[in-house]
């Protein structure tokens, strides 16, 4: 009761984070406003922009010129940032979703989502640290990001991982450029009537749910074909924000030490003991459940979701405050081959899943 007592405690920001905190919060809201501008001010024609991009590219740009000289006094605040306040963001994650939704687009839908995922993130993992040699953090991190729901996934994975900044924020660029081109040729291709004879429009939502890293890319390459198949679309995609609890559960039983200080092997029980339990992943499933079965205000749900980005584009701010330019140059060209190759692994390895799953349905 005590431990769990202090873990909330951490939770509750005290004086000292107020300065750091203070910072990220304008940034972040500066960066949902000119998100919401900048669409406003083109009439929508840059597609796919969204907060989290502008908050950890901005970020970035202040991390690397006036944020060295204030770091001391804001150091604590903008790491509350990265940590409680990430935490918090995927926890109420959960008021975006319910479990109607998730019937509502079958099990082809749910299987699709699990064979993308689980065969992503494993193709990840063994070009990555076998064939490319890129370090096991970035690696596993870039996993998280193509196989689930983009940045979220990969800021998500970060405490398990236990990763650098730099090393989160090389993941989240190949989120963001692999995304959105996947954004602009999944809808260029169905209406060239390439798609068509393998996937009809209901299973194009599924195939884009599926194999798109973002939510808000999702949302648009969806909604470019209809609206009905956009809704497709982005159910798909948050049954595979759902898997998120479990694939963090197994991330840390996989990344537990499989021997003891003394040679020999531990036992599954015991690298069951030593298994950090992503509890705010299980939160966020928990507020899916309870977002299904207790009846909210169409005011209160529209909070939370605000709410809900706000501490999103806080995490990503703070990210990228605390991400240095040299040591990305440090890391080469090699994590953006491998999110190249992914990303083409999630359009044909994809597709075929999702041809494959049509056919037996």
């Amino acid at each position: 009761m005590y431990a769990l007592t202090q873990s909330i405690n951490n939770y509750f920001p005290r004086s000292r984070h107020l300065a750091g905190l203070i910072v990220v919060l304008i940034g972040s809201l500066f960066c949902l406003w000119l998100n919401t501008s900048v669409n406003t001010w083109t009439d929508g024609r840059i597609v796919g922009l969204s907060s989290l991009t502008l908050a950890i590219l901005i970020g970035m740009v202040l991390g690397n010129t006036v944020y060295p000289n204030l770091a001391e006094h804001l150091n604590v605040g903008v790491a509350f940032a990265k940590g409680q306040i990430l935490r918090l963001a995927i926890m109420f994650y959960g008021f975006k979703l319910t479990l109607t939704q998730v019937s509502s687009v079958g099990l082809s839908a749910v299987m699709s989502d699990a064979l993308v995922l689980t065969s992503t993130f494993l193709l990840t993992y063994w070009i990555g640290t076998r064939w490319l040699k890129v370090d096991k953090q970035t690696t596993l991190l870039i996993g998280s990001g193509a196989s689930i729901c983009g940045a979220a996934a990969v800021i998500a994975a970060e405490p398990v991982v236990k990763a650098e900044a730099h090393k989160v924020t090389i993941a989240v660029a190949t989120v963001v450029v692999f995304g959105t081109i996947a954004m602009l040729l999944y809808p260029f291709l169905y209406h060239l009537g390439w798609l068509q004879p393998w996937l009809n429009a209901q299973q194009y939502g599924i195939y884009t749910g599926s194999t798109i890293h973002e939510v808000a890319q999702v949302v648009v390459a969806g909604n470019a074909v209809s609206p009905e198949v956009g809704d497709t679309a982005v159910v798909t995609k948050m049954i595979r924000v759902m898997m998120l609890a479990p694939f963090l559960l197994i991330l840390s039983f996989a990344l537990t030490k499989g021997s003891s200080d003394h040679g020999k092997k531990t036992s599954f029980m015991n690298r069951v003991q030593q298994v950090k339990v992503p509890w705010f992943a299980f939160i966020f499933i928990a507020i899916v459940l309870l977002h299904t079965w207790v009846p909210m205000t169409a005011s209160f749900e529209r909070s939370m979701v605000m709410l809900d980005d706000v501490l999103l584009t806080m995490a990503m701010f703070a990210l990228g405050l605390t991400t240095h330019l040299g040591a990305i140059k440090q890391a080469g060209v090699k994590p953006l081959i491998l999110g190249a190759i992914m990303f083409a692994w999630l359009i044909v390895g994809g597709g075929l899943i999702n041809i494959g799953i049509s056919l037996l349905g």
